[in-house]
């Protein structure tokens, strides 16, 4: 089905300041790391302030089919429980286009005692997962992926020897947090060592080692780098996920777009997250900085480029060639985006994206269709060009369900209105 073919959802511009109380969901990062490690652990674990999304319940799913007992009491939590092994599916996993769920559950199932497939959808298929498939394979690992990318076939042999492994985390810091997940489930230690110092999002790594160490893993990074993980195993527990830094950036922007006052419930200060950082920067609109570099808060860059778009002087955004391998293209859809707004308002220079700002884009109306090419993050991001130029529609606009399916009724709690039906 091609886009035209989708819902479309206007915004329509406010002059009024966006005020109000929305708490943004769980981190869909903390969430699919910790349902695996406790679908590792042996015995109950609670998880709290869990975002339930697309991508969460492909993870939760996947885990459910691996024999593990998830239960949902209520909106934001699931209760894991585990003999701590995970078995063969009867069939194939079917992981959508959730990047974390495949690479962590890829590594994963060389625990597993049998054959698992990993998979997705036509986007996932298209999103390279080479480099985990190389790491593994040095780890022992009967594994293939034909394509460079999903589908993934894993021969599990009950385990795996552990020993050194170099990977390449310049794509993605999924591989690395893979490894290190599985890691501690090893017949012995693993030294998870970086080919090059390039390494997508360290700061999801961190993430991944605090998950890993509040369900008993013990993780040492020695001075000549990378990260000794001894064959542990994990300790069920309960554990409590932080709300979303991605989600938030939205709203962050929303409130400086419109000079309103958004309480999220939580500073920003208390984020552990990566995007997080993205705070600092939106603090400083209409003064944003003449380069940006977003390989250390990736998600929120389509946030920030279209921030830019109203900023008082051009911004280039740089080092986010990471940015072309997720859900979509994102340096191309977010030149694309923004030139149907405007010929010219964003543009590729090799992998930087430069966006022509113009302040004087508030208040105009300016029909533009924007392709969301199913990415979330898209139609997230372009929802707050809407909320200062009339005329922009976002297609599908139900594709926000990955990680945030509130996200146009969180809008509509502040007073924004729509054309269109809200997903």
């Amino acid at each position: 089905m091609t886009n035209s073919a989708l819902s479309k959802l206007t915004i329509l511009p406010t002059t009024a300041a966006l005020t109000g109380r929305v708490m943004p969901p769980g981190s869909k990062s903390i969430t699919n790391r910790a349902l695996l490690v406790a679908a590792l652990a042996k015995g109950t674990s609670r998880l709290s302030g869990a975002l339930k999304s697309d991508d969460t319940r492909y993870m939760a799913q996947a885990l459910r089919d691996m024999g593990v007992t998830i239960d949902e009491p209520d909106a934001t939590s699931f209760i894991v429980t585990s003999d701590g092994r995970l078995k063969a599916p009867a069939g194939p996993l079917f992981l959508g286009n959730a990047g974390t769920a495949t690479r962590f559950l890829t590594a994963a199932a060389a625990l597993v005692d049998g054959t698992v497939v990993v998979d997705g959808d036509e986007h996932m298929r298209k999103r390279p997962i080479l480099p985990l498939v190389e790491a593994l394979t040095r780890l022992g690992v009967a594994i293939s992926a034909p394509s460079g990318c999903p589908p993934v076939t894993i021969q599990g042999q009950g385990g795996f020897e552990g020993g050194l492994v170099e990977v390449d985390g310049g794509l993605s810091s999924q591989y690395v947090s893979a490894l290190l997940m599985a890691g501690a489930c090893a017949r012995s230690p693993v030294d998870v060592v970086l080919t090059g110092q390039e390494i997508g999002a360290r700061g999801y790594v961190d993430l991944t080692l605090a998950t890993m160490r509040a369900f008993g893993a013990e993780v040492s990074e020695p001075a000549s780098g990378g990260w000794r993980i001894p064959p542990t195993g994990y300790a069920a527990t309960d554990y409590l996920i932080e709300p979303d830094a991605s989600a938030a950036t939205y709203l962050w922007a929303a409130e400086v777009l419109t000079g309103g006052a958004i309480d999220l419930g939580v500073p920003a200060s208390a984020f552990t997250q990566p995007d997080a950082r993205a705070h600092e920067l939106i603090a400083a609109f209409p003064n944003l900085p003449a380069e940006i570099d977003g390989s250390q808060m990736q998600d929120a860059v389509p946030t920030l480029a279209v921030l830019a778009a109203f900023n008082r002087k051009p911004v280039r955004f740089t080092r986010i060639a990471n940015l072309r391998v997720k859900e979509c293209d994102r340096v191309a859809a977010l030149a694309q985006g923004l030139s149907r707004i405007r010929a010219g308002l964003g543009v590729e220079e090799g992998d930087d994206l430069l966006v022509a700002s113009d302040p004087a884009l508030a208040g105009q109306t300016l029909p533009a269709e924007i392709d969301t090419f199913a990415d979330h993050r898209i139609a997230m991001s372009f929802a707050l060009a809407g909320l200062k130029i009339g005329g922009v529609t976002i297609l599908d606009p139900g594709c926000v369900a990955k990680t945030y399916p509130d996200y146009w009724r969180a809008l509509g709690s502040l007073g924004v209105r729509f054309e269109g039906d809200v997903p």
